[in-house]
């Protein structure tokens, strides 16, 4: 049995790594490959940091894509072979004519929601301007979708599945800079990395619009440090790399911006 009292300790999406835990627990007397549905990103970086602790179950996860947020945890034991096409997922299309009434991410997912399915069956959805959306799911959802998604907004929509090659996913754009700052409060490093005023971005801080590590941070005095992960909600992500300290005891910060 895994110790899930001190694995828990401390845990913010206390439920979720439970169900997670369970699965293991499932893994390891079983001797199969257990799967979850879809976590978000806090919940995969809390789950990357209780498997780090355990030595009998390892774990992989993916999304349909490399950089998807949301993805699928496939569990085994250690001693067996795990990879993430042992992870299944579907990628569906949603193609309809949305050039008069331009859908956002929340409207195809409010359509999918609609329909009565969870959102932890669902991964990422990618839209696709005029023509819709691909989204991925898990592979029980897919023929349900195909009969039930018909219409998202006002615009009739088909959804049916297509082949993980054909997803249209961009790669972030990515830019590296260096600024010097007096110290490592999350306000100094993120409005310099993001090219936006000091008071714009503790408002962003204080509206919760700020993840570190994909946990949301409201102090604007929160100190981040190298290998951190800095993300605001509609401006993309910034990364923390190596930091020195110069002769005039200031800090010396190489980011990496994408966007």
């Amino acid at each position: 049995m895994l110790p899930r009292d001190e694995l828990l300790k401390g845990i913010e999406n206390r439920e979720s790594l439970a169900r997670v835990l369970d699965l293991a627990e499932q893994a390891l007397k079983t001797w199969e490959i257990t799967l979850t549905d879809f976590l978000s990103p806090p919940e995969l970086a809390e789950s990357e940091k209780v498997f780090s602790r355990l030595t009998e179950v390892q774990m992989v996860a993916w999304g349909g894509y490399p950089q998807a947020e949301r993805k699928r945890l496939g569990i085994a034991r250690s001693d067996l072979p795990l990879d993430s096409s042992q992870v299944s997922v579907v990628v569906l299309e949603i193609s309809g004519n949305f050039l008069f009434d331009p859908a956002t991410h929340r409207d195809f997912l409010g359509s999918m929601l609609g329909t009565g399915i969870v959102r932890d069956k669902t991964g990422d959805i990618i839209v696709l301007g005029e023509r819709g959306a691909q989204t991925i799911v898990t592979p029980e959802l897919a023929d349900f979708l195909e009969l039930n998604l018909t219409q998202v907004r006002s615009v009739p929509v088909k959804t049916q599945r297509i082949d993980p090659s054909e997803l249209k996913v961009k790669e972030p754009k990515k830019k590296d800079l260096t600024t010097v700052e007096a110290s490592m409060r999350l306000d100094a490093v993120a409005s310099a990395g993001f090219g936006m005023s000091r008071s714009k971005m503790v408002s962003l801080i204080d509206g919760g619009d700020v993840r570190v590590n994909w946990k949301e941070i409201t102090q604007a005095s929160y100190q981040v440090k190298s290998g951190d992960l800095i993300a605001i909600r509609g401006k993309g992500r910034l990364e923390v790399k190596d930091i020195v300290i110069t002769k005039k005891q200031r800090y010396r910060v190489e980011l990496t911006r994408y966007q």
